[in-house]
């Protein structure tokens, strides 16, 4: 897992920043400022789970058990839904696509909890 947690958080990274470049330069005259607001959102999420991501992937080499494995699918899932469903919805104007974008979050929320749980049993294994 720890390689394909690194190149899909070497992916969503460059992505990110390609994204938001093209939002700051190439959308900010075709998007209205929510359009642009909610855009941003879904960078700045990218970009931040991103960043957890590559935790996840340093922390795999060294705490044995699924718990890592599984936050760092969270995360991968949580920024394909919420993210991607903003994009989606900026860029097409698509309102019905809001619908997937809490699932993304529940992802993200999801993972977050794997990632807490995974810490606590490394307590109590110390």
């Amino acid at each position: 897992m720890l390689r394909g947690f690194l190149m899909l958080a070497a992916f969503f990274g460059f992505t990110g920043v390609a994204l938001g470049a093209f939002a700051a330069h190439g959308l900010k005259n075709r998007l209205s400022a929510e359009y642009l607001a909610i855009f941003h959102t879904g960078v700045t999420y990218q970009l931040v789970h991103t960043l957890a991501l590559f935790g996840v992937a340093l922390l795999a080499a060294h705490i044995p058990g699924r718990l890592v494995s599984w936050a760092g699918i969270s995360f991968v899932v949580g920024i394909l839904l919420f993210s991607g469903s903003l994009y989606l919805l900026t860029l097409t104007g698509v309102s019905k696509l809001g619908i997937v974008t809490p699932f993304g979050g529940l992802a993200f929320l999801v993972g977050w909890f794997f990632l807490g749980l995974a810490a606590w049993r490394m307590q109590l294994a110390v």
